[in-house]
């Protein structure tokens, strides 16, 4: 797993008339002598053109999958977005598919597991590069949570009403929290992030990465369900769990384009519009850079 975009090899001793490669599509920007495609929904990475000075034709790449939706009624909060890194070194003129998957939805209700994000992937000419969508949180009576890129969080209470946090994809994320013997009841467990596993009702911090030029946080875990405050999200798109106190019931949705996990919504306390549901995870995202000129 990469903590930021690795510097790559190319030389400096293109000499008039040399090429560089150039590719299409995504929103398109420069930082110095690279280009950044960053592709906030699904579309084509179209390479045109390759270098003609003899260098490695190299481009590095960020992929991260949509965060899982978050628990119902005091409920874990969703898994972050697989993330994956690195730099790819068959950068070859064709079509390159990108997917960005979606966040997952909030659970529904005790026996819903339908909220795991989707996946996104870079693939084609040989490459396929896949991130494992976030893990749904779960609540009460909703039993463990869901696998994921990073895993879900569940219920920390005794018994049926209780859960386990799940696990995360390696080399994508890490675990969710939960407690299935309920030494801290009425509480979620935070979904787990890029960068670190989650605890109760905190939310698994993501990863800095400068792929674009400047040092963001993607695939952070959402935070779950507490009946005081509610926990914090992962730094990286993860949404706040709800809380019972005035002004903190609303749990929040991951943040969209990082890959966030959704926060687990709290079982009781003002407002009523509550409805014990948690919200949905932050769509991912998908973001290239390769050298354009000496």
């Amino acid at each position: 797993m990469s903590f930021g975009y690795q510097v790559l090899g190319f030389g400096t001793s293109a000499s008039a008339g040399d090429t560089f490669q150039e590719a299409t599509g995504g929103t398109v920007t420069t930082d110095g002598n690279f280009k950044v495609h960053k592709f906030t929904s699904s579309g084509t990475f179209a390479v045109v053109s390759l270098r003609s000075d003899g260098n490695t034709n190299n481009w590095t790449y960020l992929s991260v999958a949509g965060g899982g939706g978050g628990g119902y009624n005091d409920g874990g909060g969703g898994g972050a977005g697989g993330y994956l890194s690195g730099t790819n070194t068959a950068f070859a003129v064709g079509n390159y598919t990108i997917t960005v998957g979606a966040g997952g939805s909030p659970q529904s209700g005790n026996l819903d597991r339908t909220g795991n994000g989707t996946n996104s992937s870079i693939s084609g000419s040989g490459v396929n590069y896949v991130s494992i969508g976030g893990g749904q949180g779960t609540g009460e009576s909703g039993g463990d949570a869901n696998n994921g890129g990073s895993g879900g969080g569940a219920r920390a209470n005794a018994g049926a009403y209780g859960g386990n946090g799940r696990a995360g994809t390696s080399g994508q994320g890490n675990a969710g929290a939960g407690d299935s013997t309920g030494t801290v009841q009425n509480r979620g467990g935070g979904g787990g992030g890029a960068g670190a596993s989650a605890a109760t009702r905190i939310g698994g911090v993501g990863l800095a990465n400068s792929i674009t030029g400047t040092s963001t946080f993607y695939a952070g875990g959402g935070g779950g369900a507490d009946r005081t405050t509610g926990g914090v999200g992962g730094n990286g798109g993860g949404g706040k769990g709800g809380g019972a106190q005035a002004g903190s019931a609303n749990s929040f949705a991951g943040t969209a384009n990082t890959g966030g996990g959704g926060g687990g919504a709290c079982g009781q306390g003002p407002p009523s519009g509550e409805n014990n549901q948690g919200k949905a995870g932050g769509s991912g995202v998908v973001i290239i850079r390769y050298q354009f000129k000496a």
